[in-house]
């Protein structure tokens, strides 16, 4: 797995050294910001806590900053 993403990565000349738990991380992140529930992303992934999920909402808004709220 750890060659196969690598090797991906090099195609895509990504200069960062890629990891596989790279994906995880943005798997979890989109799905948070598409709006799926931090529970059902805490079953997804296997994690035992809530807390240990919750570390993708920091991730997660910092993009929510760049949505524009109409009242404003």
């Amino acid at each position: 797995m750890v060659n196969v993403v690598k090797e991906a990565a090099r195609r895509a000349k990504i200069q960062k050294n890629v990891v596989p738990h790279m994906l995880r991380h943005s798997f979890a992140t989109h799905l948070l910001e598409d709006g799926v529930n931090l529970r059902q992303i805490q079953l997804l992934l296997g994690h035992n806590s809530t807390k240990t999920t919750e570390v993708y909402t920091h991730i997660a808004n910092t993009s929510m900053k760049l949505i524009r709220n109409p009242l404003d």
